[in-house]
């Protein structure tokens, strides 16, 4: 996922136009203009002030997200996030038995006439968290298997990235590592060896949204697992128990609300997954286990959780009313609580994560054979979970999320009602803008000046040019790859996913929209939104001039909005894929820019065609 959806700002800006619409229509400046060669229409660029108006998020709705931040990030601008995630532990299955039989089978065990039933003795072995990194979900643009951070040439699936004369694709199809010219390192180079085993080989990932203060992956990170005692309710009392419960980015569990601690301790960070092979059974010589595919478990957060708390509180509960249902579950285990309290942020999807119970229990061989063996097996918690069919979210996490207060000159240019000389742009419980075209009111007015010129709508653009001076005095900024823009009245945004084309749809290109970071050397000058479709529906079809709130996004494609609590306990909604963006920008904005940087205003650009 690039970090990576909507808040407000308020931005500010009047008509004044590079072109200036006046009462006469000779005020006008084009490009282009006048009939040249006898030439029937001309071409012309109209620019118009932009009204912006910074906005202050106090908090964000933060459960039933797609993904969640954990850990501290430092903003050089906005200051210190501290995240942490609050989530419920589910059941795989209601009314567990452990080992071959019930415990209520187990209890008369000594006095039934069964040889078979034992009393079972379950022991816990081992208890393991993981949680998979996030990968970047671009990685492998010509699908040769070789991750695009790691491949010769990510646009040439023939392309040779280690050097073994054998093509990634070849390699992908003979399943032999394509980054390593002698995959099972017995000194002959896979072009020449004919007795690879294949598909034995760990893969390395191009892993996504971890980095410490200086943007960069870190080797380590420490982590903490504590049990959370806050009852995460699924359901809201106050909507008579129909609609979900919501929980908001300010809501502190810790310390208040946790106990046992289950795990402290370091997260070695490694981009390859880790292979566990089988080992051979001596008892079956037709057959050699370790020679058969091993289990792969992607990179990600792995450590050892406090085995005698899972046996006190899952194992031996074994027949309980504890374990009956997952809501008797939900009750008596309420969740665990998750932090980092390194300066690394990490993004994590906690559907794909679980909890997983190895344990030994004893059993009896056969009827006829009363010699006893101890055996293996697992038994998995999920943390929430994804619905396969409906993709909805089944469960509860909460992330929380400590913010510094801002600095005075940034939080004095918010909420104040002024047309914004900067516009102040931060994710998760941050800050966005408001955005009013042609005027402070409606933008009737031109609307209808254009209205009356016959313009055809070409081509229409937002330009927010990016406040380099204060980025670089603040230094190492991470700067948001892309903005989101849409309808305060609606929350829908203002591209139109239907002019997309599939290709540039599933890429996250929208080209009939853009919103992308412009670099010049690697640092950011602007962002350009267009916003043609939008023009021409106020034009041509007479929709509602309404105001526009800008965000920052970690995935254009993903339109969802959540509540926020805005300034002065008002509500709002902001888009989903901003609250779980951590990064800020600031851009310039309409009104009173610094001197020498008056080229650099926000303006709405119009280029049309109009017939002589």
């Amino acid at each position: 996922m690039n970090l990576l959806n909507r808040l407000k700002l308020p931005t500010v800006v009047g008509i004044l136009l590079v072109v200036v619409l006046g009462s006469c229509e000779e005020d006008l400046t084009t490009i282009g203009s006048g009939v040249v060669g006898g030439e029937p229409f001309t071409a012309g660029k109209a620019v118009y002030d932009v009204f912006a108006y910074n906005k202050k998020i106090e908090a964000v709705r933060t459960n039933k997200l797609p993904a969640y931040q954990i850990g501290n990030y430092t903003d050089p601008i906005y200051g210190k996030t501290e995240a942490s995630i609050t989530t419920q532990v589910q059941l795989s299955f209601a009314n567990p038995s452990f080992g071959n039989y019930s415990a209520s089978v187990e209890e008369t065990a000594d006095t039934d006439s069964s040889t078979l039933t034992i009393k079972e003795n379950e022991t816990v072995e081992e208890v393991i968290l993981f949680i998979p990194f996030l990968t970047n979900p671009k990685g492998d643009l010509d699908l040769d298997g070789v991750a695009d951070a790691y491949d010769a040439d990510p646009e040439d699936a023939n392309s040779d990235s280690d050097g073994d004369t054998l093509t990634d694709i070849q390699e992908k199809s003979l399943g032999t590592d394509p980054l390593n010219p002698d995959t099972d390192g017995d000194g002959i180079n896979d072009n020449l060896d004919d007795d690879t085993a294949v598909n034995r080989f760990p893969i390395k990932y191009d892993l996504d949204s971890i980095f410490d203060a200086n943007g960069n992956i870190p080797e380590s990170f420490n982590f903490k697992v504590e049990r959370s005692t806050y009852f995460l309710r699924d359901l809201d009392p106050n909507t008579n128990f129909q609609e979900a419960q919501q929980y908001y980015s300010s809501q502190q569990f810790s310390p208040t609300f946790v106990s046992d601690l289950l795990f402290d301790g370091a997260v070695e960070v490694s981009n390859v997954e880790e292979l566990i092979f089988k080992e051979d059974d001596p008892e079956t010589e037709d057959v050699d286990e370790s020679e058969e595919a091993p289990t792969r478990i992607a990179p990600g957060i792995r450590v050892p959780l406090n085995t005698a708390f899972f046996q006190q509180n899952i194992i031996n509960k074994e027949g309980s009313s504890e374990l009956l249902s997952q809501a008797n579950f939900a009750e008596f285990f309420r969740g665990v609580h998750l932090s980092i309290p390194d300066d690394v942020l990490v993004l994590l999807d906690i559907t794909r994560g679980n909890i997983t119970i190895k344990y030994t229990y004893d059993s009896v061989t056969s009827s006829v054979d009363d010699t006893v063996i101890e055996s293996e097996k697992e038994f998995v918690l999920n943390f929430i979970r994804r619905d396969t069919s409906t993709g909805a979210v089944i469960g509860n996490a909460v992330n929380t999320f400590i913010n510094e207060a801002y600095p005075a000159d940034i939080a004095n240019r918010l909420d104040n009602g002024e047309n914004a000389s900067k516009v102040y742009l931060k994710g998760g419980a941050g800050s966005f803008a408001q955005i009013k075209l042609f005027d402070e009111i409606n933008g009737d007015e031109i609307i209808n000046q254009i209205k009356a010129k016959n313009w055809i709508i070409n081509e229409a653009n937002l330009v927010f040019y990016v406040d380099r001076n204060t980025l670089d005095a603040a230094g190492n900024v991470i700067e948001p790859s892309k903005l989101y823009l849409f309808k305060d009245n609606t929350n829908r945004p203002v591209y139109n996913e239907f002019l997309e084309s599939e290709e540039d749809y599933n890429a996250g290109n929208f080209t009939n929209y853009d919103g992308g970071l412009n670099k010049v050397s690697g640092k950011g000058q602007s962002y350009k939104i267009k916003i043609t479709n939008y023009i021409n529906d106020l034009i041509v079809r007479d929709s509602t001039n309404t105001t526009l709130n800008l965000t920052l996004t970690s995935d254009i494609r993903i339109a969802t909005t959540g509540k926020a609590m805005l300034a002065n306990s008002t509500e709002g909604e902001v888009p989903v894929m901003s609250s779980i963006n951590p990064f800020g920008t600031v851009l310039y904005g309409s009104d009173n820019l610094p001197s020498g940087q008056e080229g650099k205003k926000l303006k709405l650009e119009i280029f049309y065609t109009k017939a002589n």
